[in-house]
């Protein structure tokens, strides 16, 4: 079973600089994309930041220049480095994995449990 284990959030003042982890981990043969999303209170789930096997990047237009998104493919893991935060960065962030093969079996998408950045000073 493929799982996500997200770390890195906590209390952060307004232009502060966080860093997210997400790793994932069950016998995994490759992770074709990884990304990050966050949820607000009473708003819907979005999209952050996206990256590709290839290393294809998209970042939500609320986030260009502030954050960054990396990956190990070798260690199955995906980083956000957020800087210059904002109180409206304060959300659940989600990690996500799409299109991953195991050694047994194929999963169109896995989820991570969560991680809140609170923005605030």
């Amino acid at each position: 079973q493929v799982q996500l284990v997200e770390s890195g959030g906590g209390l952060v003042q307004p232009g502060g600089s966080l860093r997210l982890s997400c790793a994932a981990s069950g016998s995994i043969f490759s992770i074709n994309a990884m990304g990050w999303y966050r949820q607000a209170p009473g708003k819907q789930r979005e999209l952050v930041a996206h990256i590709s096997i290839s290393g294809r990047i998209n970042y939500a237009d609320s986030v260009k220049g502030r954050f960054t998104i990396s990956r190990d493919n070798a260690k199955n893991t995906v980083y956000l480095q957020m800087n210059s935060l904002k109180p409206e960065d304060t959300a659940v962030y989600y990690c996500n994995a799409a299109d991953i093969r195991t050694n047994f079996q194929w999963y169109p998408e896995v989820w991570g449990q969560g991680t809140l950045v609170t923005v605030s000073s």
